[in-house]
């Protein structure tokens, strides 16, 4: 099936991308809007929750709208890199015996890394470099992945059994945490009657791969103003401990914070709001509301923070609270 798309806006686009993600999905209104923003702003996905709350539903569904090549990986303790990059296997050939490269699930454009924290951490390294370079490396040779390239993973709570925590390395690399809540009772009950019958629900395929390729391009050029730019750099400034705009009131809090990646996450993320509701420029808003998402997964806790009882968000907020956004009017 095919779209037609050239007529519509990218605000256009993207809301009907999320009303058809709707007709499957119930609820988590913000957790659909904030997926659609790190798709059209071409990074990658963390959601956290415990196991039945639709996640894997959530990324399927997006492939069915969509059209990307989907691919999913159940992470277990027994998994080996090559099993998600592919590996280099000797066949028989017409000319005799030659080694071929036999591509993974990692090469589709839709990968859902399903509880990847239940991997050892090497098996979750052979992410990385397809996440940042959109490459992977086998055997010493350099095989490119499709675009647009979208890695989803879903990850249980750490207290969980037979967790591994994720490096910083790795979860630097995602774009935004964001975090699956449990549903409330209604949204329950139209679970129950969506999913119990004899026919689930159907969506439909609202957009292509070439239009998400336009709507990231789009989205790249949306204007930042240089104080706005300012503001974002000293925002992640005040994550670390030590800094002139870290609020004294949390620094005691944080053992190290943001790296220079989460400032360009949340220039990204931010772009791709202000394209989503039709304006060509970046404002204070889309800051204020993307940094906890674009941040949580970014600020580490000390000890003192644990035994607190603090959580990232509310770093975040008081960070947001105390650092103030001081435009130039000259």
């Amino acid at each position: 099936m095919t779209t037609q798309t050239e007529n519509r806006s990218p605000v256009e686009s993207i809301q009907l991308l999320r009303e058809e993600l709707g007709r499957m999905i119930v609820g988590q209104h913000d957790l659909l809007s904030e997926v659609l923003l790190a798709l059209v702003a071409g990074g990658h996905v963390l959601l956290e929750g415990v196991p039945g709350l639709g996640k894997t539903v959530l990324v399927k569904t997006l492939a069915d709208c969509t059209g990307l090549t989907f691919s999913r990986v159940q992470f277990t303790p027994d998994l080996m890199p090559a099993d998600i990059t592919g590996s280099i296997i000797l066949e028989e050939t017409e000319t005799g015996r030659e080694f071929r490269f036999r591509r993974g699930p990692i090469f589709h454009s839709l990968v859902l890394a399903d509880e990847i924290n239940r991997a050892t951490p090497k098996t979750q390294s052979a992410l990385l470099e397809a996440m940042q370079e959109f490459q992977v490396t086998v055997g010493g040779e350099g095989h490119a992945l499709p675009r647009p390239f979208f890695v989803l993973a879903t990850q249980n709570p750490i207290e969980m059994e037979g967790t591994y925590p994720l490096p910083e390395a790795q979860t630097d690399r995602f774009l935004v945490k964001l975090a699956v809540e449990r549903p409330e009772p209604s949204e329950l009950s139209e679970i129950l009657r969506r999913t119990t019958g004899l026919k689930l629900p159907e969506v439909n395929r609202v957009l292509s791969a070439e239009d998400i390729l336009e709507l990231q391009r789009q989205a790249a050029q949306i204007l930042v103003a240089d104080p706005l730019l300012d503001y974002v750099a000293r925002l992640v400034c005040a994550t670390h401990p030590g800094s002139p705009d870290c609020p004294p009131s949390v620094e005691s809090f944080i053992r190290y914070g943001s790296s220079p990646r989460g400032a360009q996450a949340l220039l990204k993320l931010g772009k791709a709001r202000a394209l989503s509701q039709g304006r060509e420029h970046m404002a204070l808003e889309d800051v204020k509301a993307l940094a906890k998402p674009v941040f949580r997964h970014r600020i580490h806790l000390s000890f003192e923070g644990e035994t607190e009882g603090i959580t990232p968000d509310s770093i975040v907020e008081t960070i947001l609270q105390e650092v103030s956004f001081e435009q130039d009017v000259t």
